[in-house]
């Protein structure tokens, strides 16, 4: 190698610093509309009950799933860094016209809308991820991707002040993420490059092939179960914790925003870097590794879960928050690399995509279940006693793939 010849280390390390960002913005929204709900709701008398606010969140969700097999395939077919710039550029705007939005349908409306623009980004981010990193970098490279998401859910955290602050306001929220990341959508596209060995590649096979291929793989079945169950319980913790530390310890929405969201992400950035490095060293011993690191994430799950509906202090409605982040990063950091080892390139995309379709409807469903069940006055203890329960199924699931070689 020359001097002038690019490092393919620094190149692969440069497109996930390019794609932090992108990262940052896209959770930074989702999070920010779980921390303002109460002025939102406020603002939008249509919003009349908890069950209202669950259709809001599972809008997006929903549209988000649907549409991400299809970003996938595109994806996979074709340029995966314009197929990253474009979608950053769509979220920014739809994020900026939401600040506008006055009624429930208008912000249901809105909210689809978002989750069109971000089904393009997620499955070609980390597809584009794995193209320049090869085993021996995968998991901590996605883990430190992933970071991004975490510290976007972080400053997402921090809305609630901002909603309630005089001169701000949601609105305020809403434009000024939709600018910033039009701003970043063009440097982004001149920057980002995608991996060298795709320019010659021979292009992916029609949907009904790559769909067959996906469907008819045991393994990757298994992981599309193991990523949606645990999911159900992310989401609503996600969505609904603030709200979950208002009504359970009578805090003011500013503080359990950030008591909910900093807990979680903060516990999440560690356990992604942890649980990258983790696994990326047991690969060296077990072409399993990664499957082991994630179990041991789940695994965490179990206290955290029964904790959150059980806890009877705040303090311990922090640990069992901070426990249950700690396990989600092992998990979130490691299912891309799985899926890596279970399918070709040429299809990883689009299977991420199938992967977000099953998880985000379960979630969106379990963000509108958990909010009937609460108006009918179902205890916490008891849905998040169920949550365990699919968490420890969970553990079963992941244990029974089975890696080929790369």
């Amino acid at each position: 190698m020359t001097d002038s010849a690019p490092n393919p280390a620094r190149t692969a390390w440069m497109v996930v610093a390019l794609l932090f960002p992108v990262a940052l913005l896209n959770y930074l929204d989702r999070q920010m509309l779980a921390t303002m709900q109460k002025s939102m709701v406020e603002d939008i008398p249509s919003i009349t009950n908890q069950e209202a606010w669950g259709d809001v969140l599972a809008a997006f969700k929903w549209t988000y799933a649907f549409l991400s097999p299809i970003g996938g395939f595109i994806a996979d077919r074709f340029s995966r860094r314009r197929v990253i710039g474009f979608s950053l550029l769509a979220w920014s705007l739809v994020t900026y016209l939401t600040s506008y939005v006055t009624t429930m349908d208008q912000l249901v409306w809105a909210r689809a809308a978002m989750g069109i623009s971000e089904a393009f980004y997620i499955p070609a981010a980390l597809a584009l991820i794995t193209d320049f990193h090869t085993t021996g970098t995968r998991s901590i490279a996605v883990g430190v991707h992933q970071t991004g998401i975490y510290l976007g859910q972080m400053l997402g955290g921090l809305a609630g002040y901002v909603a309630d602050a005089p001169g701000y306001g949601w609105q305020w929220m809403f434009s000024t993420c939709g600018m910033v990341g039009v701003i970043y959508a063009l440097p982004l596209l001149a920057a980002l490059k995608n991996a060298p060995h795709r320019a010659d590649a021979v292009p992916s096979a029609s949907p009904a092939a790559s769909l067959r291929e996906l469907l008819f793989n045991r393994n990757f079945l298994l992981l599309v179960a193991y990523f949606t169950l645990p999911a159900i319980a992310g989401w609503v913790i996600r969505d609904w914790g603030p709200k979950i530390l208002r009504d359970q310890f009578a805090l003011e929405q500013g503080r359990a925003g950030m008591i909910a969201v900093f807990t979680v992400q903060i516990a999440s950035l560690v356990g992604a870097l942890l649980g990258g490095l983790l696994a990326d060293r047991l690969m060296r011993r077990s072409l399993r590794g990664r499957i082991f690191a994630s179990a041991l994430g789940m695994v965490l799950f179990l206290p955290a879960l029964f904790g959150v509906g059980h806890a009877p202090t705040i303090t311990l409605a922090i640990v069992a928050l901070a426990v249950f982040g700690l396990g989600w990063g092992f998990f979130d950091c490691n299912n891309m690399p799985i899926l890596s080892q279970i399918t070709r390139p040429e299809v990883r995309a689009t299977g991420y995509g199938i992967m977000n379709l099953v998880s985000m409807t379960f979630g969106g469903l379990g963000d509108k279940g958990y909010g009937a069940l609460r108006d009918r006055g179902v205890p916490i203890d008891y849905i998040f006693g169920v949550f365990a329960g699919i968490a420890l199924l969970s553990i079963i699931v992941v244990l029974l793939i089975r890696p080929r070689e790369n």
